[in-house]
């Protein structure tokens, strides 16, 4: 059973067997802790599937599109038995040797993949394309029930769309790791809103992934507007917040303070900008509460985050920070 933590804020203790807390001294105690954060995540979102449920990757090209610095090829890629998901990847042109990758993920918008793509949506979130430009081979694919992909995922044994999510990017990186012009050491992940707090979901459980872009994707439970969480429990998240849970942010088994300072020691760049009406308030909790950890992991200035005077969006100067805080972990 693993053990609740009522103070999802304070980071430096660690429940043993019998409830009793201890101060979090060395990296082995905080192992205790963030092992106790993962499966308190799969309280909610239902066990990551095993290593069973991988099968060939059976990449299959749909079309491939020639630009001046770049080949943007849209695919399609298994990611379990009788389950494939549509995404585009695009090539850098006039490789030398092997880059870094980033696996690009969308927010809650009907063409999914297409607006990190560049090919609709917002010109804010092209991140997929302008990533590419910059020499990452980058891949954008679909959350289920966006663009071209449509599933029943509770038909298929998961208890959230949030876990398939979560499986589906990390057999993402599976093809990322795949491909002969990608040094598989060297992988990150950028998103805004849904796929804002779908990066740090998959990375928490990815630790392939060594840097993350988080754009208006979070904030903590008690102050997602003032701790209503029906916005997290609908079938495209979370059915449990309300069916198990009761929407009550003390009743829940984590929260966004635990999944960022689950991130430690590695990368992450946060966009929150002041006005974000989804996530008004609560970043700089979360943010607070993970700066021990990462002191404590000597990764201090791993750990940025940008406030813009703008509402739920990604401006060009707040990416380009985030472009070059990505290039600073995975081109050196």
């Amino acid at each position: 059973m693993t053990p609740f933590y009522a103070g999802k804020k304070d980071l430096m203790v660690y429940l043993d067997g019998q409830g009793k807390a201890h101060e979090v001294k060395s990296v082995e105690d905080w192992k205790k802790r963030r092992a106790h954060i993962l499966a308190n995540m799969q309280e909610v979102m239902g066990k990551k599937p095993d290593e069973g449920k991988r099968v060939p990757l059976d990449v299959q090209e749909v079309e491939e599109v020639e630009f001046p610095t770049f080949t943007r090829k849209k695919i399609t890629f298994a990611v379990e038995q009788d389950d494939r998901v549509p995404a585009y990847l695009f090539i850098p042109k006039g490789l030398k040797g092997k880059v870094p990758a980033m696996l690009c993920l969308h927010q809650t918008t009907k063409i999914g993949k297409g607006e990190p793509a560049g090919v609709g949506g917002l010109p804010n979130l092209h991140y997929a394309e302008e990533l590419a430009g910059r020499g990452y081979v980058t891949l954008a694919p679909d959350y289920p029930n966006f663009g071209d992909y449509q599933i029943d995922v509770y038909a298929r044994g998961y208890v959230s769309a949030t876990m398939k999510g979560i499986w589906n990017h990390m057999r993402a990186v599976d093809l990322l790791q795949s491909l002969p012009e990608v040094d598989g050491a060297r992988i990150g992940c950028i998103g805004h809103s849904l796929g804002g707090h779908n990066s740090l979901y998959v990375a928490t459980f990815d630790e392939r992934i060594q840097v993350v872009v988080t754009s208006c994707g979070f904030n903590s439970f008690s102050k997602y507007y003032g701790g209503d969480l029906t916005g997290w429990s609908h079938k495209g998240y979370m059915p449990r917040i309300a069916e198990v849970y009761g929407k009550d942010p003390a009743k829940m088994p984590f929260d966004f303070t635990e999944i960022l300072g689950a991130m430690a020691p590695r990368s992450v760049f946060i966009n929150a900008p002041l006005k974000d009406g989804n996530f008004l308030s609560g970043v700089d909790d979360c943010v607070e509460a993970a700066r021990p950890v990462y002191a404590l992991l000597k990764a201090l200035d791993r750990l940025v985050i940008v406030q813009p005077d703008c509402e739920h969006d990604f401006p060009p100067e707040v990416r380009e920070e985030a472009y070059r805080f990505v290039d600073g972990i995975l081109k050196k």
